[in-house]
């Protein structure tokens, strides 16, 4: 850096000083932030959190248009808005230092393709580093943990405020916990990262949260709960909430009656629904603050969706310009996918995302239209497969899904080198849905596993199931009785894959019908147990840290609807677990009450084991990477990062340092 720098020790005094004598066109100052703790829970054991030395200050600058603000008094000077010196977060830079102005120009499919902009901007409490391999500080400044790790006592940044310019504090904290989180007033169940496990009985507790003082708060578990933190940094990333809203519209504080006047006020038939959305899917509604670097401006579901900077924002870079760099956030809504290409090849926006079906057009015109097509790699099993729903309803299919043998037949009797091909323009490796090598639960061979094209192997396995064809040349039933295979379909472009799955599934004599229907119909039958088959895609970077789709505890996973309900009623409804799948929670419960990362580790690979020997999941075609494409003047776009949705997906990247270099 070139600017002259001022040592760390330098009195208040002159700070204020530095402060006074900017005008409104001039330079904002302020120190740098303390540099932040890295440490995982398992290594920062101290009674204070661990920072580097103290990091000299730097020259605060702000946008131009905030400056205007200042000037005709919309908001405070950047000091006031900004947490006390040693607290101000300083985030790195990809490439450079930026410059401010201008927009992100993203296409989305409008309010209900929320996560679209909700990921990219989120603040989380704790994220997760670069590789994944731990979290680090990011709304909180630091953390302390005890040695047995049941105790993990909290600092948020002090002077910190919300987009509204209220105080953000451990009260938001507390709030939350207690009059949102444990109360499920927005819908969802208190997260599994606070509740710890006993080894010895299975007995599950459930977490204290309280206040030590205004920017402390402490975490306490009954038993040893190692990874608290990378829990929370995905089960919970916001862990707090802005109290001075929420006991405005809460029926707890106002009363059923009114919060139900104001829920339709705001456009809702009910008060749940409201509190979903306010509670939740909080960052698209203007009038909710947030700590986030821009803010909703306008109404979600108007033809573009706009977010603009938060003034209060309270990161800067390595120069002290506070953060973020670009204006605003629009995102056009587009009627059909193919439009997002369209619209990046003709210049409507300047960084979006695609998958790798469109690899082709996008590179052989990367010079034409000025961007550059950067591939991440992602933690997904395959780019093309089906989940068998082991509890669906109907027996006899639920029978034939069990079997292992008609798994099997489904694997062998189908072209993965003809799907790779076609499917992925030969972008995937035809291999078998599994752990990409380089993340914990990677199994040498089982890629291969099942994933050469055997038809007649294939047919043979389905005439020992006993499923005979008829004169339609169509297997049933043993009985007899109609077999057909529906495969639940919600996106479209999955059609090519799909209809060349069709032609082999029928090939082998297995009926086949391909049902399209929306996200939210897709929702309900699987809370209905509607759902045979579905191409949802696996897509863990570790078990541990986001069991969900692995280990049976939520409805939506295709492959165990009827588990996951059994888990998420506490065994008052769906199908009870058994077998391989019982096991599974068996080492579940073991992960919680392990005592190290190792342990933890080991236990994830048991599971995964399990997932390998049964095949629940069948993949067609490898993972394919994520394509971030950017225009060329869009920069500190990162290049070897990991897609995943642990990871916030393009919000790993801290797009509040992205910019557009004139």
């Amino acid at each position: 850096m070139n600017k002259t720098r001022l040592l760390f020790a330098m009195t208040m005094l002159l700070f204020a000083v530095l402060f006074a004598a900017c005008t409104k066109d001039d330079a904002k100052e302020a120190p740098e932030a303390a540099a932040e703790q890295n440490g995982t829970a398992e290594e920062t054991k101290t009674e204070e959190p661990k920072t580097e030395a103290p990091a000299e200050t730097v020259i605060v600058k702000e946008a131009p248009m905030l400056s205007e603000m200042v000037a005709s008094g919309a908001i405070p000077p950047l000091a006031e808005r900004l947490p006390v010196e040693a607290d101000i977060m300083v985030e790195p830079v990809v490439e450079e230092v930026g410059t401010y102005g201008g927009e992100w120009k993203m296409p989305w499919k409008g309010a209900g393709d929320r996560w679209a902009v909700g990921q990219p901007t989120e603040e989380a409490l704790f994220r997760f580093n670069k590789d994944g391999s731990k979290v680090e500080p990011n709304v909180a400044k630091g953390y302390d943990v005890n040695d047995n790790s049941t105790e993990f006592t909290i600092y948020l940044r002090e002077g910190m405020k919300w987009s509204d310019g209220e105080p953000f504090t451990a009260d938001d904290v507390i709030f939350y916990w207690e009059h949102m989180l444990k109360k499920e007033t927005f819908g969802k169940k208190v997260y599994d990262a606070y509740y710890s496990v006993d080894p010895a009985t299975g007995d599950k507790a459930l977490a204290e949260v309280t206040k030590i003082d205004d920017y402390t708060f402490k975490v306490t578990h009954k038993y040893p709960s190692v990874q608290f933190l990378e829990r929370v940094a995905i089960d919970n990333k916001w862990f707090f909430a802005p109290e001075h809203f929420h006991r405005t519209i809460l029926p707890e504080f106002v009363g059923e009656e009114k919060a139900l006047a104001i829920a339709k006020e705001w456009g809702y038939e009910d008060v749940e629904s409201f509190l979903v959305s306010t509670g939740y899917y909080y960052w698209l509604n203007p009038e909710i603050p947030t700590l986030r670097a821009w803010v909703a401006k306008n109404d979600a579901d108007s033809d573009q969706f706009i977010m603009e900077r938060n003034p209060y924002y309270w990161k800067v870079d390595e120069e002290g310009k506070q953060l973020p760099y670009l204006d605003r956030i629009v995102a056009t809504k587009i009627q059909d996918p193919s439009h997002s290409v369209l619209g990046m090849l003709a210049g409507d926006y300047n960084l979006t995302v695609f998958g790798a079906a469109d690899f082709t057009v996008l590179k052989e015109n990367e010079q034409k239209a000025g961007f550059r097509v950067i591939p991440w790699s992602t933690a997904a099993w395959s780019s093309a497969g089906i989940q068998l729903n082991q509890t669906i309803a109907d027996e006899k299919l639920r029978k034939l899904f069990q079997d292992i043998k008609f798994r099997e037949a489904l694997s062998i009797g189908v072209d993965r080198v003809e799907i790779a091909e076609i499917y992925t323009n030969g972008i995937a490796d035809p291999i078998q849905a599994s752990v990409p090598e380089g993340l914990v639960g990677y199994q040498s061979g089982w890629s291969e596993q099942w994933a050469k094209y055997e038809p007649d192997r294939a047919n043979q396995l389905l005439d020992e199931l006993g499923l005979a064809k008829g004169a339609d040349g169509f297997r049933t039933h043993p009985d007899g009785s109609d077999l057909t295979l529906t495969i639940i379909i919600d996106d479209v472009a999955l059609s090519p894959f799909l209809e060349l799955l069709k032609k082999y599934y029928e090939e082998m004599g297995l009926k086949t019908d391909l049902k399209t229907v929306d996200k939210a119909t897709l929702q309900e039958m699987k809370y209905s147990n509607q759902v045979p088959l579905h191409t949802e895609n696996i897509s863990v970077a570790n078990v541990a840290f986001r069991p969900d789709t692995l280990v049976p505890l939520r409805v939506l996973t295709p492959w165990s609807i009827e588990y996951g309900r059994y888990a998420e009623s506490g065994g008052k409804d769906g199908m009870k677990p058994e077998g391989d799948v019982a096991k599974i929670f068996e080492l579940w419960d073991q992960i919680k009450a392990a005592k190290t990362t190792d342990e933890i580790n080991q236990l994830s690979n048991e599971i995964v084991k399990i997932h390998m020997k049964n095949q629940w999941v069948i993949g067609y075609a490898g993972p394919t990477p994520t394509l971030v494409v950017a225009a060329n003047n869009l920069r500190n776009v990162p290049e070897d990062y990991i897609w995943a949705d642990e990871f916030r997906s393009l919000g790993h990247a801290h797009p509040a340092q992205f910019f557009i270099k004139q």
